[in-house]
């Protein structure tokens, strides 16, 4: 089994899911992190707590480009020619082809309901959830609250960037093997 972290940057309105961004971090080393091109920029933008915690942690253009990509308003200012920054379609295979590459994935998350919805999301409606995608994400925060809710490491690096925010999930998934194995054994 491999596990793999993921966290998602999402714009949710009580009607649909957009991914902004997502983070994977496997317990092999591998790691993704993918930026969605087709986001709705203008909704984003009108969404204060997106604006101040999410979009400054995006690829961004800076100077008088900044406010224009081939010749439409650009409310993020987003870097379209960054690496990271994908079409949606692209972002599925990659993300399918991540997760699938080694056989019997487990995913886990903090607060994990979220990032499960947005992910299946991608893909279209949740049914349609394609082979080899698990159907559930392990919750670390269910798992902490389990063990007694232990302090967690606190996260280095930037918060709500979706592939630090993946790490730091690694990060406390390790910390509570360690502190089940403490409580003589109760495992994550």
């Amino acid at each position: 089994m491999t596990d793999i972290y993921m966290d998602w940057e999402f714009l949710e309105d009580g009607q649909s899911i957009e991914p902004i961004s997502v983070g994977l971090v496997a317990d092999d080393g591998r790691e993704y992190y993918a930026v969605n091109a087709d986001m709705p920029m203008k909704r984003i933008a009108k969404h204060d707590w997106l604006m101040a915690n999410v979009v400054p942690r995006l690829p961004r253009l800076y100077g008088e480009a900044r406010m224009h990509y081939a010749g439409r308003r650009n409310p993020l200012a987003l870097d379209r020619f960054h690496p990271a920054v994908k079409r949606r379609g692209q972002i599925a295979v990659e993300v399918h082809e991540f997760i699938t590459q080694e056989p019997d994935p487990a995913l886990w998350a903090w607060y994990a309901a979220f990032d499960h919805v947005c992910l299946a999301w991608l893909f279209g409606p949740m049914a349609k959830l394609p082979e080899g995608i698990p159907k559930r994400t392990g919750d670390l925060k269910q798992e902490a609250v389990r063990l007694g809710n232990p302090r967690v490491p606190e996260q280095v690096g930037p918060v709500h960037h979706a592939l630090h925010d993946a790490r730091h999930d690694r990060d406390i998934a390790r910390f509570l093997l360690e502190y089940a194995a403490s409580l003589g054994g109760r495992d994550v």
